[in-house]
């Protein structure tokens, strides 16, 4: 059975191929006399969204703020990952810890009124509710009309391409999760789950089987999608989670190579660098959007507080522009821990201005920089400069 919407997306089978090289270039250059130039697609993509609480009632000023950002520029897409099984009354809980992440639909209505209509799924926070929430979370998502990817009734539907449908092209994700998978968390045949992308242990290199499999789901989005993500929900950790890992960047320049235009990545949960890779963006780890956590203040770093978004414009399925802005986000909530206040404010994301948006730009500017990936900041926003 399908689990999305035949409205608003396409489920691309054909054989898998490679796309060509696609060279970096201008709006507009290289056009013949009469030629029109190909529409601007744009893209919003921002950080893990582990959102527990309506922001709208919760922290409404801050909601509204965000608001404004995520639609600035009538972006045709908005992508985040869904960091929280959704509860509808389907699924026990897997888990009894403060890690245990499962909230009402509510939350959606939050994601929806953003702007949101791209989601990935697949994560190891999916399974909290079992596979029964798997499905419950496919079914409370899809009544709201989101495109999905990363989690299905069956391994084959859960690694399958997801499309949505643009006036200015059509976007495809194929979404797959590494990592702190839960026993029985990971989709088969015949059982509802993650689309799980391992790390052999023998060889410190992604499973061939699975790396085939996103690779043939790559190749046949590209054949039916102008931009294809590849979305990658990632906790094979360095033990200092800041260090992007090496095979980390070779499995994500393979993606390129099978057909993704742009490589995402969470998990970690803060910003790795930027690279570009045949003139396709990899984000390394895009940090967190909403981060509602019940963890103790100061569990985690201080950069797991900050993050970017970031607004990709292409056209005929090239880059032509990539702007940051900074996102922060509150460690400490109303009062003080562990009223139900504090816990439901904390986490909420503000535009970052001044001298934190400095900080956060600059810290990205280093890290990009390691990747060859040169950022101009300006202001409160930094863009990425083309080489010729």
């Amino acid at each position: 059975m399908s689990h999305r919407s035949p409205a608003c997306l396409v489920h691309a089978r054909v054989p898998w191929r490679l796309l060509g090289v696609l060279a970096l270039s201008a709006v507009g250059s290289g056009l013949r006399g009469g030629e029109a130039a190909a529409p601007v697609l744009r893209l919003t993509l921002t950080g893990q969204a582990l959102v527990k609480h309506d922001l709208r009632s919760v922290t409404p000023e801050k909601y509204e703020a965000m608001s404004a950002v995520l639609r600035a520029g009538s972006p045709d897409v908005v992508f985040t990952d869904l960091e929280t099984a959704i509860d509808t009354g389907r699924g026990r809980p897997t888990r009894d810890t403060q890690f245990f992440h499962a909230t009402k639909p509510a939350v959606l209505g939050v994601l929806k009124d953003w702007g949101f209509n791209l989601l990935a799924l697949g994560n190891n926070h999916a399974f909290d509710l079992g596979a029964e929430g798997i499905l419950g979370t496919i079914e409370a998502v899809r009544a709201r009309d989101f495109v999905f990817a990363g989690t299905g009734a069956t391994l084959a539907a859960a690694s399958a391409p997801a499309v949505l449908a643009t006036p200015r092209g059509r976007v495809a994700l194929v979404a797959f999760a590494s990592g702190k998978i839960m026993e029985g968390g990971a989709a088969t045949a015949t059982r509802p789950g993650v689309n799980e992308v391992r790390l052999d242990e023998k060889t410190g290199e992604i499973d061939a089987t699975d790396a085939a499999r996103v690779f043939a789901a790559l190749g046949a989005a590209a054949a039916t999608a102008e931009v294809v993500i590849a979305y990658q929900h990632e906790h094979y950790w360095e033990k200092d989670n800041r260090i992007t890992p090496a095979w980390k960047r070779r499995f994500a320049r393979a993606c390129i190579e099978a057909g993704a235009t742009v490589f995402v990545s969470h998990g970690a949960p803060l910003l790795h660098g930027i690279e570009l890779h045949r003139g396709r963006p990899i984000f390394y780890d895009l940090g967190g959007l909403v981060f509602h956590t019940i963890t103790a203040p100061g569990y985690y770093l201080p950069e797991v507080w900050e993050s970017v978004i970031a607004r990709a414009d292409f056209s005929g399925g090239k880059l032509t522009r990539l702007t940051l802005h900074p996102v922060a986000l509150n460690e400490h909530g109303e009062g003080e821990p562990p009223s139900k206040r504090f816990y439901e404010t904390r986490g909420a994301p503000t535009p970052a201005t001044g001298a934190q948006a400095r900080a956060i730009l600059e810290r990205l500017t280093r890290l990009s920089a390691d990747l060859g990936t040169r950022l101009v900041i300006t202001g409160e926003t930094a863009e990425i400069t083309f080489s010729p």
